[in-house]
């Protein structure tokens, strides 16, 4: 949700007046207030002592070289631990040697522990050929960590080739200090090579693309801003970046995490790279790589692989705040219907909430009663029902959310008391999800909203954590709060300043909001404290993350079903537990193409299902926009409409021209939902992004690394929008190989090397290719995903136009998406492989099968298979099924290609090249088969 002006849930309105005007100015200076070299701190630190750990790696101790105070006082004595943890993940992590510091709690990204402080170092010397003046390495088998004692630094170098990753060293040219580790500032550099291509360290929005840019401002800490706000810190926190390298056509790529939850910026100068962070301890991990998919994989395989989507998450979605009534929403779905445009899922901003409040409906426009009786009637189609929630809890002791929360105490606090702030109903208390009490509490709150209303999944917004007031504040006692005439944003309550304590005031000032707002500006103030006396200075941007764990604990209580939570706040490892999407957009072109950088980012972030506010948050979208929205929208992982309480209403059956490009767009993606289902697979065992940057196909295609207009679904599928208006061309950069148009396979382009080419986009057309040597699993469609996951499948095989040797492979998953893991082996999942080869005139194609009893009971059948770029028809179709001839009158017909382009390729007008089509088949997807044929003569 929400408001007029600002965020889906927002902060204030006045906040959002003046963070836009002062982005404004920052926005003319970025270039100024970015490439600002501050002045070196300190010496640095010296290596005094490094031994073998008993248990594998190297601990090690460092000594302040020469203590100064900025920024306060140095921590005298550091411990350092370096450890390969796996043969493609390095782990170098510094603290205080003498005293625990706050790291990111243990229980809720789990991980090995380093050796507690004040470890008693062993007896066992390391001695691969080192002396404390000359520095070493210690080998893994893919990284080395190399180290020089004094001042210290250490670096990253890949074993392979000596490559160096990451190198701390600071020489007297360099605009960055050595090693600086205090108690609220934190600072370590890296030399970096300028053709590295850097990707990640987010969330933010990125005018300028995926890849980010020297001297822009990246800033981490999450924040209740618009996402309409450039270059600053938003909702999540993912201090993670891909570094991707090429040299001499040998691209590489590897990845860096700083696992902090302090507030930190990061200064990107093209030949350095730089992280100030205001707490908590130096916890780096490196991972090998070296492909982009592999660093994913690594990446995820340290905080969590993503989470398990249910099969009817990848149907449309339909949102608005604003929805008054049921009956509203009665009509809403009626309309879908009437309109022929799919749709799964509908959702609720807080209009059915009672007052605002957490787990209520309203009484009177939704009342119990009948917004049973739609829950039913939607549930026997196969639709799902899905609200919001928001963290705040409503002080009011008629409440009995809050009542039992007061009882469990589960509130974070604020000298003794919970800590008092302001969001939709009004005055509320913040649950402290680090409370191991908290969780069980929330947990029973579902359980009990549930009974009421038997929701698919929930929505958590706001949980940044998001308040329209600043300081410490009180309920007023002469008046009405909120009274409910104005907006319901402004705050009401009587609050004073907190700048009293360094956790409210702190010595560095992050780019917070980029203004240098304070930390705890329209947030819980950083000095309230959590369970155990965390203090929320640290913990900060832990808040959503630690309620989407718990959140995800309650929804997997209640029937054992696969859980569906939305949140917009993210940290690292949130991938695990929700989905995600990208908060308060506008509708405006630049709005349509910055989704897409941030959709990619998330990829890399290990938060695979992730998508925009379709047509835009606020205000108005015009009709043109509008469908091109749909039309890329469409093909986001996750796809949903939503607009704002003020803005008109924007469902997609609301335009004429909109219903035509949302069926036809749409249409293709319920044809799309077995590829899709299995890339959601995919993501949740090896961290693979659903929707990812052409160079993770192409890495060695150097023109790619900054393309932010074009984006893969899997390998195979490329999708190129439009992203300007009144635009009827596209000019489209296809990678080198045969692409062929999905929606008309009979078009097709042949590129030798990365190039430019103008293509057709009229109004309901989105040019979608399917590369050469895949195969890809199809279905019917449908109006629900309940539906057209039973229809018949087709199987699309591209081969490289007119190879006379050539394979294609592909894969398919299906299980019982009710069940809470993807995996094989229960009985209830099955997994088919799919080949393809052409060779000596001859093409055969077939699948191989494991745990072929849930495809089978469910009766799946392929009824078609689709060759791409054959020389010729053929002769009669053989087929076995397990080994056995089926005969049947199976239809084999060809159509030719037609190619886009003139003079595309020396000899390409010459070329006679067909797609060809077998029909009449009923092949049991769970049994293995084989088709062959024989092509001919050329058609």
């Amino acid at each position: 949700m929400k408001l007029c002006f600002s965020s889906s849930s927002s902060s204030s309105f006045l906040r959002i007046i003046l963070v836009s005007s002062i982005l404004h100015l920052l926005h003319l200076n970025a270039n100024n207030y970015a490439s600002a070299i501050p002045n070196k701190i300190g010496k640095g630190y010296r290596l005094i002592s490094i031994e073998e750990y008993p248990d594998g790696g190297l601990l090690g101790h460092l000594q302040v070289k020469e203590k100064n105070n900025i920024y306060g006082p140095d921590i005298p004595l550091l411990q350092l631990f370096v450890k390969h943890e796996t043969g493609n993940r390095l782990r170098v992590h510094i603290t205080d040697a003498e005293k625990q510091r706050w790291e990111v709690p243990y229980n809720l990204l789990p991980r090995e522990a380093p050796p507690s402080f004040r470890q008693t170092i062993g007896s066992r010397k390391y001695t691969h050929s080192h002396t404390l003046t000359g520095g070493a390495e210690y080998a893994g088998s893919e990284l080395i960590f190399a180290y020089k004692p004094d001042p210290f630094s250490f670096s990253v170098k890949r074993r392979s080739n000596g490559e160096t990753l990451f190198d701390t060293s600071s020489g007297d040219s360099d605009s960055y200090s050595d090693l600086v580790f205090k108690d609220q500032y934190l600072e370590i550099s890296t030399k970096l090579p300028k053709d590295a291509s850097l990707y990640g360290l987010g969330e933010n929005t990125q005018p300028h693309g995926i890849k980010l840019r020297p001297n822009d401002p990246y800033t981490l800490y999450t924040t209740d801003i618009s996402a309409i706000n450039l270059n600053a810190d938003l909702y999540g926190s993912h201090p993670v970046y891909m570094d991707l390298r090429n040299g001499g056509n040998d691209a590489s790529a590897h990845g860096v995490l700083l696992l902090n939850s302090n507030g930190m910026d990061v200064f990107y100068r093209g030949d350095s790279l730089t992280y100030k962070v205001i707490g908590g301890v130096f916890d780096l991990y490196f991972f090998s790589g070296g492909s982009p998919l592999a660093v994913v994989d690594q990446y995820t395989a340290l905080i969590g692989r993503p989470a398990p989507m249910p099969y009817w998450a990848f149907g449309f979605h339909q949102c608005r705040w604003g929805y008054h009534n049921l009956s509203v929403v009665e009509e809403v779905v009626a309309s879908y219907k009437k309109a022929q445009i799919p749709l799964d899922v509908i959702w609720n901003d807080d209009d059915h909430m009672d007052g605002h409040k957490d787990f209520t409906l309203n009484p009177k426009n939704y009342p119990h009663p009948k917004l049973s009786a739609f829950l039913d009637k939607i549930h026997s189609l196969g639709m799902k029902y899905i609200v919001i929630i928001d963290p705040g809890i409503g002080v009011n002791n008629t409440y009995g959310t809050y009542t039992r929360g007061l009882s469990n105490d589960v509130f974070i606090k604020y000298d003794g008391k919970p800590f008092l702030a302001q969001v939709w109903p009004g005055a509320v208390n913040f649950p402290d999800f680090l409370n191991p009490k908290t969780a069980e509490w929330w947990a029973d709150e579902i359980r009990r909203f549930h009974a009421l209303a038997p929701v698919d999944g929930l929505w958590i917004d706001m949980n940044e954590a998001s308040n329209f007031c600043n300081g410490l504040c009180t309920i007023p006692q002469d008046r009405i709060c909120p009274n409910g005439t104005g907006p319901g944003w402004i705050c009401c309550l009587d609050c004073k300043n907190m700048t009293k304590t360094r956790w409210d005031d702190p010595p560095y000032k992050i780019n917070a909001s980029g203004t240098q707002v304070p930390i705890g500006y329209k947030t819980i103030a950083t000095s309230a404290y959590h369970y155990n006396g965390v203090l929320e200075y640290d913990a900060h941007s832990l808040y959503g993350f630690s309620q989407s764990v718990a959140t995800h604990e309650g929804l997997l209580r209640l029937e054992g079903k696969r859980p569906f939570i939305l949140t917009r706040s993210t940290f690292v490892g949130s991938g695990r537990y929700a989905a995600h999407w990208t908060g308060d957009n506008k509708g405006t072109w630049d709005d349509l193409r910055y989704s897409i950088s941030t959709m990619l980012n998330f990829g890399i972030f290990g938060v695979p299902m992730v998508g925009s506010d379709i047509c835009g948050f606020y205000p108005a979208p015009t009709e043109e926009l509008c469908n091109r929205w749909i039309e890329l929208g469409a093909f986001y992982p996750f796809s949903r409409d939503h607009a704002n309480f003020y803005s008109p209403r924007q469902e997609l059956y609301q335009w004429k021209s909109v219903a035509i490009s949302a069926r036809n767009a749409l249409g293709m993606r319920y044809k799309l939902l077995p590829y899709l289902y299995t890339l959601s697979y995919e993501a949740h065992v090896s961290g693979a992004p659903i929707a990812r940057p052409l160079f993770f196909t192409f890495t060695n295609e150097t023109k790619l690394y900054g393309l932010s207009k074009q984006f893969l679904l899997g390998k195979s599928l490329m999708v190129s929008p439009v992203l300007h208006r009144n635009k009827t061309e596209l000019k489209v950069l296809f990678p080198p190989g045969t692409w062929y148009n999905l929606f008309d396979m009979t078009k097709v382009v042949v590129s030798k090397a990365s190039h430019y080419l103008s293509l057709d986009a009229p109004l309901h057309v989105i040019n979608v290719h399917l590369y050469q040597n895949a195969i890809i699993p199809m279905q019917r469609g449908g109006l629900i995903t309940k539906e057209a996951r039973k229809t018949p499948f087709t199987l699309v095989v591209s081969f490289p136009l007119g190879e006379k040797s050539g394979e294609a492979k592909g894969n398919l998953y299906l299980d019982d998406d009710e069940l809470p893991d993807m995996k094989l082996g229960n009985g209830r999942s099955s997994y088919v492989e799919f080949y393809a080869t052409v060779s000596e005139g001859a093409v055969k194609v077939w699948s191989g099968v494991e745990e072929s009893k849930f495809a089978l009971e469910k009766g799946l059948i392929v009824e078609k298979v689709v060759v791409l770029g054959l020389e010729g028809i053929g002769s009669a179709v053989e087929v076995e099924v397990d080994g056995n001839t089926v005969e049947g009158s199976f239809g084999i017909s060809s159509t030719g290609h037609e190619y886009h382009g003139e003079k595309l390729e020396e000899g390409a007008d010459k070329m006679k090249n067909v797609m060809v089509e077998v029909k009449g088949l009923e092949l049991p997807v769970g049994k293995k088969f084989v088709i062959s044929w024989k092509m001919g003569t050329k058609s």
